[in-house]
C-alpha cells in the first residue's frame, strides 16, 4: 500500500501509469507531460458541453459516426504502441469518431474526426497552444475551440495534411460540421 501511495504521488508518465491509478483524479498526458484535470468545470461550461452533445447526437443518429463526451480518454499517436510507449492521452470535452474500430473500452485509440474543447480559465492557454500543436501532429481532421466568455467558436480544419488558419464564428453564425456530408449548427443554440 505504501508503494502504491508513493506511485500515486508522482504524475503519470505514460498510458500504463494512468491505467494503474486508483484515485478519482483525471489526467492528460501530452508528450509525456502530465496535466491534472481534477478541478470541476463551471456550470456554463457544462451547459455548453451538454448542448453541443445534444446537437451532435441528434444530427449523427443513424450515421456511421459516434459522439462521445468527457470524461473519455483519447490516445493520440498510439497506433501499434505498447501501453508504456503511449505518451499522449487527452480528455477533450467532446469527440466525434467516424471510424468506430478506434473506439474500445478504454476510449479512442487514434485520432477522432473532430475534437471540441470548451475553454475555461484554467485550460484556455493549453487548449490554444499545447493541444492545438498536438492535434495538428496527430492529424485530427477538425478541432473546435469554444469560448463561452466571448461566445465564439474557432474551427481548425485539416487541409493538405495540416490545419489551416482558424475560421472564427460568433453566436449569430452557423458552422458547417465536417465536410460536405456534414450538417450545419446554429451557434445561438449552444450559447443560449
Amino acid at each position: 500500500m505504501d508503494n502504491l501511495h508513493r506511485l500515486n504521488d508522482l504524475p503519470p508518465r505514460n498510458y500504463a501509469d494512468l491505467l494503474e491509478r486508483t484515485e478519482a483524479e483525471k489526467w492528460e498526458l501530452i508528450e509525456g507531460t502530465a496535466y491534472n484535470m481534477t478541478p470541476a468545470q463551471s456550470t456554463q461550461h457544462q451547459r455548453i458541453v451538454g448542448r453541443l452533445f445534444g446537437e451532435f447526437y441528434q444530427q449523427l443518429k443513424g450515421k456511421e459516426c459516434e459522439v462521445l463526451v468527457a470524461p473519455f480518454a483519447v490516445r493520440l499517436l498510439a497506433e501499434n504502441k505498447s501501453e508504456d510507449e503511449v505518451r499522449n492521452i487527452v480528455q477533450p470535452d467532446l469527440v466525434v469518431v467516424c471510424d468506430l474500430t478506434k473506439v474500445d473500452e478504454q476510449g479512442c485509440n487514434g485520432s477522432p474526426d473532430l475534437i471540441v474543447e470548451v475553454l475555461s480559465p484554467a485550460t484556455a492557454n493549453k487548449d490554444r497552444t499545447t493541444k492545438l500543436r498536438l492535434y495538428r501532429k496527430a492529424e485530427v481532421k477538425e478541432y473546435w475551440i469554444v469560448d463561452p466568455y466571448n461566445e465564439t467558436v474557432e474551427v481548425y480544419a485539416i487541409q493538405e495534411s495540416r490545419f489551416g488558419e482558424a475560421a472564427v464564428y460568433e453566436k449569430e453564425d452557423r458552422v458547417l460540421v465536417g465536410n460536405e456530408n456534414g450538417f450545419e449548427l446554429e451557434l445561438h443554440t449552444i450559447f443560449g
